[in-house]
């Protein structure tokens, strides 16, 4: 294996410049939020998964994966992907509305959870104050196409523009409804038990106890970064003006993030990361 290998993205990528940022930690909540609309990719969380009782190491999981994805290296970010399409492959569930059988490794729902996942990545980035063109947010779109390929799905079927994604959304709105389930989980999502101490994902690298005020501020941010639409399925006015409180949570978040020290804001996948793009500019 190449020492210096720079992954499936590398430091020339606009990947890398929207995850180096710790305010990103928001934006997985603004996709859970988001996904748990579907009443299918509900279903096969809530019939699959123990989230309710180890809430917390399915984050730090999850983010994992997402670090590895993103920083590790190719044979990394491959081995992976092998993983997650191992274990999904095991994994069927019942429509909750109809009660038919499905796989939960269905292409429909694999795209919806990725095109969720990655437009909450970038969008809650450029709320927040980073610097992205138009042409980069369609650049990040079509290099995410690489991660789509990781869970099986074929990369020409994603959305690889932010118009393409729009459209896709506006394709899928009407499957979206609050369910039972959604509602639970978005219940759950906001006030979670929170132990005392949690790991926090391995890219923040740090271990803290948080008040529970401040993660619930955490999630009345990312559910107010939600489209309109979504915050209306959710009982809420969908007014511009909650959009705006949102973009003003989520920036003070990153410019107080700026005062904590950088090696604390990034775990091991990146500093490794890090140290091989350096040796390979150098060499």
């Amino acid at each position: 294996m190449n020492s210096d290998d720079l992954g499936l993205f590398g430091p020339d990528s606009i990947t890398w410049k929207v995850h180096a940022e710790p305010v990103l930690m928001v934006a997985g909540l603004r996709a859970l939020y988001l996904q748990s609309l579907h009443p299918r990719a509900m279903a096969g969380v809530a019939q699959n998964s123990n989230y309710r009782t180890d809430a917390w190491g399915r984050l730090v999981r999850t983010s994992e994966y997402v670090a590895t994805t993103i920083f590790g290296t190719t044979a990394e970010a491959e081995r992976a992907g092998r993983r997650i399409r191992a274990v999904h492959a095991r994994m069927s569930a019942k429509d909750p509305l109809t009660g038919t059988p499905f796989r939960v490794d269905e292409p429909d729902l694999l795209r919806w959870v990725h095109v969720t996942e990655v437009e909450s990545f970038v969008g809650t980035a450029r709320r927040a104050g980073v610097a992205l063109t138009g042409d980069e947010v369609d650049r990040y779109y079509t290099e995410q196409r690489r991660a789509a390929a990781l869970v099986g799905l074929d990369p020409d079927s994603v959305p690889g523009s932010a118009a393409e994604v729009e459209a896709y959304y506006r394709e899928v709105r009407p499957q979206l409804r609050m369910t039972r389930e959604a509602a639970e989980t978005a219940l759950f999502l906001t006030v979670p038990p929170i132990p005392w101490k949690v790991s926090l994902p391995v890219r923040l690298g740090l271990t803290l106890g948080p008040p529970r005020w401040a993660y619930l501020g955490l999630a009345t941010t990312a559910l107010g970064l939600l489209p309109a639409w979504a915050r209306r399925l959710y009982g809420g006015l969908g007014l511009p003006t909650t959009a705006l409180s949102a973009d003003l949570g989520v920036r003070t978040l990153r410019l107080a993030l700026t005062a904590v020290p950088r090696h604390l804001l990034i775990g091991p996948i990146q500093v490794a990361a890090r140290e091989r793009a350096a040796r390979h500019a150098a060499g």
